[in-house]
């Protein structure tokens, strides 16, 4: 048997208004046609579709199962549809976003609570366990946006700045190096020095201080959450360096001392990796939008 969507708009059409004529408006088609479609269709099924001398008309238990079957398929197709045609106008899509640094989260979803009042149709998700794989991520569409501060020539993938932002140090308020005006890599030699838990090369404390002064703190410690890095450091229990987002947010409280690394700072920027197609999506154009308003709060 062969059933087209037009094949259970038919039934359906039939059944909704109780007669071929009417059916027929309802579907901007002749009688006669309507009469041969039906015709047709009951020739595919082999049996009758419809009470024929019944008034109003009236389906068979063949046409029943039709019907429940449009009234099950039609109404998804017409969703479909509907999301389709949003998605093309881009009024409708996927934000599927792969991060690329723990403290992103911090100002990331201010970002998605002001976008969400804009695009609740867009479908968004946060990827952190593609951190280390973001970009091959993006290429094969399993994301559709990868924050990144290591911007790469990669065919069909535009980089679009974000913002700049200065990774600080942080130590306890009576700990010897709040004293200093600013932070070098000798400092750190004698120090526990606390991190995300991330390679060396995309730590902002080792790419932009101690690797080229081949220099290695005392110790290494790791820890997944800002909050605990921020309460470890307010006990005197090591230094650390974060972006200075991080530093300004009040959530932590500032129960610790920030200086600049060297004197006159180091300075990092923030990227979304999109593909080129996407970059001209209306909602692609608002997140970077609200991103780059966020980071100037």
């Amino acid at each position: 048997m062969y059933l087209e969507f037009r094949h259970l708009r038919t039934i359906k059409a039939i059944h909704d208004q109780g007669g071929l004529a009417r059916a027929a408006d309802t579907l901007n088609i002749t009688q006669s046609a309507l009469s041969h479609q039906v015709k047709t269709l009951e020739d595919q099924v082999g049996m009758e579709l419809f009470l024929r001398r019944s008034k109003p008309l009236k389906l068979s238990k063949a046409g029943h199962k039709l019907l429940k079957l449009a009234e099950d398929i039609l109404p998804r197709v017409h969703a479909a549809e509907i999301d389709f045609a949003e998605t093309i106008s881009g009024k409708a899509g996927r934000l599927h976003i792969a991060i690329e640094c723990h403290a992103c989260f911090d100002w990331l979803f201010p970002v998605l609570e002001e976008f969400r009042k804009t695009w609740g149709h867009v479908d968004v998700d946060i990827r952190p366990s593609l951190a280390f794989d973001a970009l091959p991520a993006l290429q094969r569409e399993e994301v559709d946006v990868a924050i990144s501060d290591d911007p790469e020539a990669i065919d069909g993938i535009t980089f679009i700045p974000l913002f700049d932002y200065e990774p600080t140090f942080i130590c306890a308020k009576d700990h010897p190096l709040a004293q200093k005006d600013y932070i070098v890599a000798e400092d750190l030699r004698d120090q526990i020095l606390i991190t995300y838990p991330e390679e060396k090369n995309r730590l902002d404390v080792y790419t932009e201080l101690l690797t080229p002064a081949k220099i290695e703190p005392k110790a290494l410690r790791q820890v997944e959450l800002t909050a605990v890095i921020m309460l470890l450091v307010a006990s005197n229990r090591g230094v650390s360096v974060l972006p200075d987002w991080v530093v300004a947010n009040e959530q932590y409280g500032h129960d610790f001392v920030s200086k600049r690394l060297t004197k006159d700072g180091a300075s990092r920027r923030l990227y979304a990796a999109v593909r080129n197609p996407d970059t001209t999506l209306g909602y692609v154009e608002d997140f970077v939008k609200y991103t780059k308003q966020q980071a100037i709060r």
